[in-house]
């Protein structure tokens, strides 16, 4: 009985021995398994499971965020501030002007009529500077940080942040500067090397390497450096990946339905188009920033 008390003793110990074992194997599993996980996170990014989960939160996130809500609100105000402002330039700037028309029927993938009746926005010179005032232009102003604010609100609204002060109103305004002078950079890209073979690799390196560089800039700026560089820079990239495909869209869709409108609502019908380019560049900048915060794994947003 008292062997096999001790062999029962024996086999309590062996068993607790297993069982330790077996939590330490578990345990090791599971650090391996941390390990593993840790290990396949860049291979996740090949898998199809990867990018569904990609999906779903891009899909839940941007229902959160109200993108398209925001987009009627950014071609608004987008409307009332660069597109007069942009009118003012060109008149100020002569001939010179004719690119920042160039440049708008360019995006907006036009040619021919369409082309034409965008331009014929661009054209009475002599009449804008006339009747632009010093109150106009200080109106323009203050619609443009407000432009600048709804954009703030949003890059905020995407990553989770808390509003920032009411002093940081500055940067907006070095925001709206940075907008403009991109677009000045953007338009004027078409004019050195006309006609040769260099021209339009200068514009599009202008345009796209530009376009990256300003919404990563601005993503940084608007947000206070609360989030790293480079965790910003997938949306700049994404942005312009789909303001390449929304100027396609243009081209293959409103531009025929710009041709039309002009046709049988003259101006009116022009400015409709355009407003709708306007509400899918504000989708594609707020998409565009979506895309790249939805990159980052939920736990580390």
């Amino acid at each position: 009985m008292e062997a096999d008390g001790s062999g029962g003793e024996q086999g309590v110990v062996r068993s607790d021995g297993e069982q330790g074992d077996g939590e330490q194997g578990h345990g090791g599993q599971d650090h391996g398994g941390r390990q593993d996980r840790g290990g396949r996170h860049e291979r996740e990014w090949t898998t199809r499971a990867y990018w569904l989960d990609y999906a779903r939160r891009l899909w839940e996130h941007g229902r959160h965020v109200e993108i398209m809500q925001r987009s009627l609100a950014f071609a608004a105000l987008f409307f009332v501030t660069l597109i007069p402002l942009l009118v003012v330039i060109a008149a100020a700037e002569g001939t010179r002007g004719n690119g920042i028309a160039q440049w708008v029927t360019d995006a907006l993938g036009l040619s021919g009529a369409g082309a034409q009746a965008v331009k014929s926005l661009f054209v009475a010179r002599g009449q804008t500077l006339s009747t632009t005032t010093g109150v106009s232009l200080a109106a323009l102003a203050v619609f443009g940080i407000s432009l600048m604010a709804s954009v703030q609100a949003a890059y905020e609204r995407i990553w989770s942040l808390p509003r920032g002060p009411w002093h940081t109103t500055w940067r907006q305004t070095v925001g709206l500067a940075g907008l403009i002078g991109y677009i000045l950079l953007a338009a004027s890209s078409g004019i050195p090397g006309q006609h040769t073979a260099l021209q339009p690799a200068l514009r599009v390196v202008a345009t796209v390497v530009g376009g990256v560089a300003l919404f990563w800039w601005l993503q940084w700026l608007l947000l206070g450096s609360r989030i790293p560089w480079s965790r910003l820079l997938p949306g700049a990239v994404a942005t312009v990946v789909a303001l390449s495909g929304l100027r396609l869209f243009s081209r293959f869709v409103l531009a025929p339905l710009l041709v039309m409108n002009a046709v049988s609502y003259g101006t009116v019908g022009t400015v409709l188009i355009v407003q709708s380019f306007l509400i899918g560049v504000g989708y594609t900048l707020y998409a565009g920033c979506l895309a790249g915060q939805a990159l980052v794994p939920p736990g580390e947003s």
